[in-house]
């Protein structure tokens, strides 16, 4: 039984999609993914790509993905390796898929100079919790997750700021900086 870990390619949007509706389901959210194949093509395939993803196969099958991106710590002044997802279909548990897909992102950390490699996982997820903690994952309960979407992000975003402060508007980072 031949499973291959492979870093995705534009013809497998397809395929990451799917995943990302099946992990949807799992995590008891079956409506809430608006990802597109165009969007996902463009986001991970261009000059410059906002994510990054690796493809499980077994036997010829898509059995799980791992989809990651780099993030930075100010602290430590080095880049590190944020996971975003981590799927293996319930029929392809237990061999190991899961196992490969991480140790194949920490590698990735590793050979980028990323002193720490990141993700969330939900609280009532046991099955992940136990084998994220068989990894030696540390969990850091004394951190809250934010977020700002939707309406109250563009709100945020217009809020003007106070008459002394001036916002520059164009630059790396900024708005147009990306296609």
């Amino acid at each position: 039984m031949a499973t291959t870990i492979r870093k995705a390619t534009p013809a497998d949007v397809h395929v990451i999609l799917d995943f990302i509706r099946a992990l949807a389901i799992y995590e008891r959210e079956p409506d809430a993914v608006s990802a597109t194949e165009e969007g996902l093509l463009r986001d991970g395939f261009g000059h410059n790509p906002f994510y990054f993803c690796m493809i499980a196969e077994h036997e010829g099958a898509p059995a799980g993905f791992a989809l990651y991106f780099f993030n930075y710590s100010t602290w430590m002044g080095r880049p590190g390796l944020y996971l975003e997802d981590l799927f293996v279909h319930p029929e392809f548990r237990g061999l190991g898929i899961g196992k490969a897909l991480l140790q194949r992102v920490a590698a990735i950390a590793v050979e980028n100079n990323c002193p720490r490699l990141q993700w969330e996982v939900l609280d009532w997820n046991t099955p992940a919790i136990d084998f994220y903690r068989a990894m030696g994952a540390e969990f850091l309960d004394e951190w809250r997750n934010v977020r700002v979407s939707g309406d109250a992000l563009a709100r945020l975003a217009e809020a003007p700021a106070r008459d002394n402060i001036e916002i520059e508007s164009d630059g790396p980072g900024l708005a147009g900086s990306r296609p």
